[in-house]
């Protein structure tokens, strides 16, 4: 099971790549398509709070199992939200 601290490291460091490929995406480009990339990092960002409110406020039973279930959900929203920001990306670029 990870730990809290893990998660949220994690949630972090991807929620910079992302960020971080919308910045460059904006210096690349120019004023080309800037508000649709603004809009993503604001996504982006939206999904990383969320995020980190989730692995907080656990509600329910505190079964370890319970608990594994929470944390798994939580990684699995995660990878599919940031995926979703990234396809937004690069159907921007292309």
């Amino acid at each position: 099971m990870s730990s809290i601290k893990g998660l949220k490291k994690e949630i972090g460091n991807i929620t910079y790549e992302v960020v971080s490929d919308c910045f460059g995406y904006i210096l690349v480009n120019g004023e080309k398509n800037k508000e649709k990339a603004i809009s993503i990092i604001t996504e982006t960002l939206n999904l990383r709070n969320d995020m980190i409110y989730r692995l907080g406020h656990f509600e329910g039973e505190k079964s370890r199992s319970k608990i594994k279930a929470h944390f798994a959900k939580i990684k699995k929203d995660l990878y599919a939200g940031m995926d979703k920001s990234l396809q937004k990306l690069s159907k921007l670029s292309a």
